[in-house]
């Protein structure tokens, strides 16, 4: 899993395969490690066993939820960073 080989570090991939599975980064990401993955046996490895680890978390704890008022917060707290976000990228 030697990182000089490829245009994207396997660090960086296998830091971010939790958002790839969860579908919770770009599509232009999602991209960049879908074709990390293709070519790096090493990193499909790993990624391989983190798959097997969230179907197996996905299917013992599937029917759990967490409580709205929680959910609500954290939209709520997600919504706040949005704009704060949104907010730099225009000043000078």
């Amino acid at each position: 899993m030697g990182s000089d080989e490829h245009e994207t570090d396997c660090n960086v991939v296998l830091s971010e395969v939790y958002l790839y599975l969860d579908l919770e980064c770009s599509e232009d990401r999602r991209r960049l490690i879908q074709k990390h993955l293709d070519d790096c046996s090493g990193c499909l490895r790993e990624f391989g066993i983190e798959h097997d680890v969230k179907a197996l978390v996905g299917r013992c704890c599937g029917d759990e939820r967490a409580p709205s008022e929680l959910r609500d917060r954290l939209r709520s707290k997600l919504d706040q960073l949005e704009v704060q976000s949104e907010t730099r990228e225009f000043l000078p």
